[in-house]
């Protein structure tokens, strides 16, 4: 954590991006005081090439901030009551974001126990994409942020790296398209990475991430 991301060093595939991802800290200010977030589960979304992305269909107006540049921060709001948050990467003009899913406390962590009373343990504290938006406080408000200056609200540090042996990856979680894609990355046995859902159009009746 002593330093943060330079753009070029996110642009990336988000395959690759989200490899890069597992171990980095995502920290946020809030009128409370700051909270620090150790990546340990992403998703991977491309562009035109992936029926599961939100550009698949083309660039407009919710979707613009993933077409870049990189190190840029893209939030949505899902079902009707969540926010999701995803980090940009590729070269700009060229769409794809990485979903963060998961993240183990490594700063602000009785602030976060504030937020989350009813959590079962610290695995549980930023478990799930909506969670983890929710205890570093980003909603629309940050969409659009870039990760890389010293002087956004919303920032990404460069963090221990993950050994390549406690990289796992499978499907990803929730989406109605491209079910079986592998592009889900996690940090083999951390109690924060999310449970598998496989998606479908019950739960989800446009792409995500």
């Amino acid at each position: 954590m002593d330093r943060l991301f330079r753009r070029e060093e996110l642009a990336l595939d988000p395959v690759d991006l989200a490899h890069l991802l597992l171990g980095a800290v995502l920290e946020a200010d809030g009128p409370d005081g700051t909270v620090g977030v150790r990546l340990v589960e992403v998703e991977a979304y491309r562009g035109a090439d992936d029926p599961a992305s939100h550009c698949y269909r083309g660039k407009t107006p919710r979707n613009a901030v993933m077409w870049g540049p990189a190190g840029h921060l893209y939030v949505y709001f899902v079902y009707g009551m969540h926010f999701c948050a995803n980090i940009v990467g590729t070269e700009e003009g060229q769409p794809g974001a990485v979903l963060l899913r998961a993240g183990e406390v490594v700063q602000g962590l009785d602030l976060v126990r504030k937020r989350r009373p009813n959590a079962r343990g610290t695995g549980e504290l930023a478990k799930g994409p909506a969670i983890l938006t929710s205890v570093l406080r980003i909603d629309r408000a940050e969409n659009g942020v870039d990760l890389t200056d010293p002087s956004s609200p919303v920032r990404l540090r460069v963090g221990e790296r993950v050994p390549a042996e406690r990289v796992r990856n499978g499907p990803r979680v929730g989406v109605a398209m491209a079910m079986d894609t592998p592009w889900r990355f996690w940090v083999e046995g951390s109690p924060a990475v999310s449970a598998y859902r496989r998606g479908g159009k019950r739960r989800q009746a446009r792409p995500a991430g």
